[in-house]
């Protein structure tokens, strides 16, 4: 019987987790219509979700591996899909966030600005910012004119400008 080679992104990924921590290795996302529906689940805070490789242990306690192109990360929602062709969702975890509202839409907007002026990670909602906790910031926010509360909520802060778009 011939040994199987295994492809280089397979390869960087053992070299990560090591032989013997490993029995799944995703490291691809995986189309959305794609998925059967049945699968496992990985929950990340942000920074690990903005990281293009990582390895994690999924709900059901598989060892999960991720190995992205350069410069893509994983959002909740997305869909990773193993060289054995099983499933894992990632979902974004809760974490400790600062929780910014305002008087009025002219404030919010205002609080926004200065926020990405600074090149704050920052969730946008319809009535609310989300940032992750700094105090130098809450202390801008309130002297700005809003409200801080700290909060548990999953973060999915906006891309921004510069992030890599889809190729065409």
């Amino acid at each position: 019987m011939r040994a199987r080679r295994l492809p280089a992104a397979c390869a960087a990924l053992l070299s990560i987790l090591g032989p013997n921590d490993m029995r799944f290795d995703c490291f691809k996302k995986a189309a959305v219509h794609q998925c059967s529906g049945e699968g496992d689940e990985i929950a990340l805070p942000y920074d690990e979700r903005k990281r293009s490789r990582g390895k994690c242990i999924s709900e059901k306690g598989a060892s999960v591996a991720w190995f992205l192109d350069r410069g893509e990360h994983l959002l909740g929602g997305d869909i990773l899909v193993s060289t054995t062709d099983d499933f894992f969702k990632v979902k974004a975890r809760p974490e400790p966030v600062s929780r910014v509202s305002a008087t009025d839409n002219f404030a919010l907007t205002r609080i926004a600005y200065h926020l990405g002026n600074r090149h704050v990670a920052l969730e946008l909602r319809e009535h609310e910012l989300l940032y992750q906790p700094d105090y130098v910031l809450d202390q801008m926010v309130i002297g700005l004119g809003g409200q801080v509360d700290e909060t548990i909520s999953p973060f999915q802060p906006e891309d921004g400008a510069y992030h890599a778009h889809p190729k065409h």
